[in-house]
Parts: structure tokens; C-alpha cells; sequence
């Protein structure tokens, strides 16, 4: 009866159960290309969401993408990183006024809400130094969040000035304390979350700076 179904499917491979396990392996490749082309999609549709709705954000979803981040690639599996999610609305306020009074320009513009992009969700990344290889490893992991995000029909945009701000600042010394990173540890970048409030334009590649070597 298998035989006879997967031969029902398979006709165009002969009724036959070498032509059905063909036909089985035909339906699997066009299936892996389908899964392909929506991976590729989502990479050439990743863009930098720098204003968002107000709507939080589902911490099982933000769950999703640390799962996707700490699956990234990374040197000898050492896994140099640290992540730390901040969602209160308390702590991204009380860090933003910090921030205002140092930059008050930049908290001026038009729909300013936070120094995140007015996400609602940030993402931090922290690096071991002492692990060589943690900076490529750490954009590896941010890569996978982002498009993990997009996948999800969320925006996302890596901030490294928010970052160093936190890092450097004496003003925000309790808020990156409040982080409770490892001894040691420098904070890399941070990623803004949240459900896209705009749609930007694709910004033009230099294609030159690729080349194939023969």
C-alpha cells in the first residue's frame, strides 16, 4: 500500500519503488529550494528599523531569538558572549534621561522617545576579551537575532554608539552594573526589538568590492 501511494505520487517517476523513492527525493529538493529562496528572502529583506509601534514585545518570542543567536557559529565553541534583555519600561527611561543630558541634540529630534531607537525591547551583547575570536562570534550571533526577527515579522536595528554610552558613561554606570554581566566582560552592541513602525529603503551595495578569484 506504501509503494502504491508513493507510485501515486511520483507518477512522472514511473510506478515503480525505484521510481517512487525518486520521486521522493525530487519533492525533497524542490522543497529544500522553496526553504532556500525564503532564506534568502528574508536576508535581502533585513533592514535597519530605527522607529517602532508602541506594542510590546512577547518575551517567548524574544526567547525564540536568543535560541537562534546562541546557535550561531562560533570559535571552538567557546560561546564568548553574553546576553542580557531588557524590556522595562523603567530602566529604558532612567537610562535615556542619562543620555539626554549628554545629548541633548540627539534627544531633540523629532519622535524621540529613547536612546534605542524608542524600541521596546533591547538585546545587549557583551564580549569576553580575553577570547579572541568573541567579536567575530558576537556579530555572528547578532546576525542570526536579526534575521530571526525579520522571519517574525519583527524590526530590529544593532546600536553600538547606545552601547559604548553605557559602556563609558559614569552617569550610566548603575544601569550597566543593574546588567549584571561576567567579570570582565565589555558590552559589543545592543539590538533594538520591536514590531516596525516604518518600511526604509533598501540602501545601494558597493557589488565592487566582491570579486572571484581565479
Amino acid at each position: 500500500m506504501i509503494v502504491s501511494a508513493l507510485c501515486l505520487m511520483g507518477m512522472m517517476a514511473g510506478c515503480s519503488p525505484e521510481g517512487a523513492q525518486q520521486g521522493e527525493v525530487q519533492a525533497a529538493a524542490a522543497a529544500q529550494i522553496d526553504t532556500g529562496k525564503v532564506v534568502v528572502e528574508t536576508i535581502m529583506a533585513r533592514r535597519s528599523v530605527r522607529q517602532y509601534k508602541e506594542w510590546p514585545v512577547g518575551r517567548d518570542t524574544v526567547q525564540i531569538l536568543l535560541d537562534c543567536g546562541i546557535n550561531a557559529p562560533n570559535g571552538m565553541n567557546k560561546q564568548p558572549w553574553a546576553l542580557r534583555v531588557v524590556d522595562d519600561p523603567e530602566y529604558i527611561g532612567g537610562v535615556t534621561e542619562v543620555f539626554k543630558k549628554v545629548n541633548p541634540k540627539m534627544a531633540g529630534e523629532p519622535g524621540f522617545k529613547n536612546m534605542f531607537r524608542n524600541a521596546p525591547t533591547v538585546i545587549f551583547v557583551a564580549a569576553d576579551p580575553v577570547a579572541s575570536s568573541s567579536p567575530v562570534d558576537c556579530g555572528l550571533l547578532g546576525e542570526n537575532i536579526m534575521l530571526a526577527a525579520r522571519a517574525m515579522g519583527l524590526g530590529t536595528c544593532c546600536l553600538g554608539s547606545a552601547a559604548a554610552f553605557m559602556q563609558n558613561n559614569p552617569g550610566a554606570a548603575e544601569y550597566l552594573e543593574r546588567l549584571d554581566l561576567p567579570r570582565g566582560y565589555k558590552l559589543l552592541y545592543c539590538i533594538a526589538v520591536g514590531y516596525p513602525d516604518e518600511s526604509p529603503a533598501a540602501k545601494e551595495r558597493d557589488a565592487s568590492k566582491v570579486k572571484f578569484i581565479d
